[in-house]
């Protein structure tokens, strides 16, 4: 099978694990925020801050090195399982010590038998890591997507039933955890790579020099996606933390749903085009174009509707997070397009490039929060997007030198997209404020919705056929694709 059939192949079954895990976990989320208190989310949200710092000791950067190494073997494979392992005992171990100091240190004691339970899943993930890995690599997301499905669903329906039954934050505690384990015990039958006992200092040595510059870049993406919680959770409240919990929350299902389908397959199909200069710039471009023809609306509008959707999906308690969504909807625009760049930085062998961004974003979004916490948490949302904007043309700048392009072409293509959903949204907004005194929010929601849909796609289809074609191309071949290898 050619990398291009593979390529379709892979997003067909990523959308497939995206859509669905996103869909079932999102409509998890909807009950539990309905059942369970803003607090109750504020204390599980600190209690990941804790699990996301402790992955970075887990997370040595070899899972994208296998998928990026050329002449693979199997020595690679069990020198990374095991050492993964190990690491993942060890972590566990510390953060069921550490516990009752962490609680502390926020003022939570209800947090230190949560944090005991969560550091369990560390020997977890570390089961998972490298057939999730040699899954990838092999462009067997249908794999994958059984795994996203079976854990949301298994997860979910644990965490509502003990919502129902008054468990409060426990719910959320459990959900999370019958899905990682269901995640990786789904992994292991559905991979038929079995861990061996050879190991070597040099595959070590052949993972690491990939993986050392990706482990440097999570140490930095965990200041960049969760320093805003810890800081939140320890300057503000746990309700505060709570209600910006579920505005990023939103915010990155959306980018789930619309654009890490693509971005799953980027990093392998990348590789193996990285000695084709002229169909990896191609491939990047098609990639970034039209996951932004679709994500430029769809976070514009989620800004316009943030009232509605929060109305109607979480109910009245949590309207304190609508303001927050529609700012950081404005982030979202911005991820459409720069999604890809680290899988172009580490298929280009420029791993070092994205640690520099990386460094340059956390120290960013740091002196960000310093700046604007004692404004409150809408301040802290409004710094994050400007310090996105400010690296944003730095980082497409480095892009243009890999793909030997010019920064003002390459920023062309995305004008269209732009122009057309800066339209709609307008066109949403005056349609909403027309009809807000005659229907309620759900027929609102849905009626903007049909409207917005409507002008957008008759506006890329006038002012960007091109643009318009290849997306009825790309879905042709995602339906017809599967009927023809069946």
């Amino acid at each position: 099978m050619s990398i291009k059939h593979k390529a379709i192949s892979g997003v067909v079954w990523s959308a497939a694990r995206n859509w669905g895990g996103q869909m079932g976990s999102l409509l998890i989320f909807f009950i539990l925020a309905r059942l369970l208190s803003p607090e109750d989310f504020g204390l599980v949200a600190l209690a990941n801050v804790f699990l996301a710092f402790m992955w970075l000791f887990l997370e040595q950067g070899f899972s994208q090195a296998i998928i990026q190494q050329q002449d693979l073997e199997p020595e690679h494979l069990n020198t990374a399982f095991w050492i993964n392992l190990a690491i993942g005992c060890a972590t566990a171990l510390v953060g069921f010590l550490i516990a009752g100091p962490v609680a502390d240190l926020f003022g939570q004691p209800a947090l230190t038998p949560i944090l005991r339970c969560f550091s369990i899943l560390f020997v977890c993930a570390a089961l998972g890591q490298v057939q999730h890995s040699v899954l990838e690599r092999k462009f067997d997301y249908k794999a994958l997507a059984t795994r996203q499905l079976l854990g949301t669903l298994a997860g979910g329906v644990v965490g509502i039933s003990m919502a129902f039954l008054g468990f409060g934050v426990w719910s959320l505690v459990i959900q999370q955890a019958v899905n990682s384990i269901i995640g990786t015990i789904t992994l292991w039958v559905c991979s038929d790579w079995r861990p061996g006992f050879k190991v070597s200092v040099r595959h070590f040595q052949d993972l690491f020099g990939v993986g050392m510059h990706i482990m440097g870049f999570s140490y930095l993406s965990f200041f960049n996606t969760r320093a805003n919680d810890f800081l939140v959770g320890y300057f503000l409240s746990p309700t505060e933390l709570g209600y910006y919990t579920v505005a990023y929350k939103v915010l990155n299902s959306m980018t789930q749903l619309l654009v890490s389908t693509s971005r799953d397959v980027a990093l392998p199909t990348f590789s193996r085009l990285q000695e084709d200069p002229e169909r990896f710039r191609r491939a990047f471009y098609s990639a970034t174009q039209l996951t932004s023809a679709i994500a430029m609306p769809t976070f514009l509008g989620m800004a316009v509707l943030a009232p509605e959707l929060v109305r109607v999906l979480f109910g009245e308690q949590w309207m304190p997070s609508v303001p927050l969504m529609q700012v950081l909807a404005l982030m979202g625009m911005l991820r459409a397009i720069t999604f890809f760049k680290g899988s172009v930085f580490v298929a280009m062998g420029k791993p070092s490039w994205w640690l520099r961004l990386s460094a340059l974003n956390a120290v960013l979004n740091l002196l960000g929060f310093a700046i604007a916490y004692r404004w409150g948490i809408f301040a802290v949302a409004v710094a994050s997007v400007v310090r996105y904007y400010i690296v944003f043309p730095i980082g497409q700048w480095a892009i243009c030198q890999l793909i030997q392009e010019s920064l003002g072409k390459y920023l062309r293509i995305f004008l269209a997209p732009l122009v057309c959903a800066l339209t709609m949204a307008g066109g949403i907004f005056v349609f909403k404020q027309a009809l807000a005194a005659t229907f309620g929010p759900l027929a609102l929601l849905i009626l903007s919705s049909i409207v917005g849909a409507v002008v957008y796609i008759g506006l890329i289809r006038l002012l960007a056929p091109k643009i318009f074609a290849q997306m009825l191309d790309i879905a042709q071949i995602m339906v017809s694709k599967p009927k023809a290898q069946g």
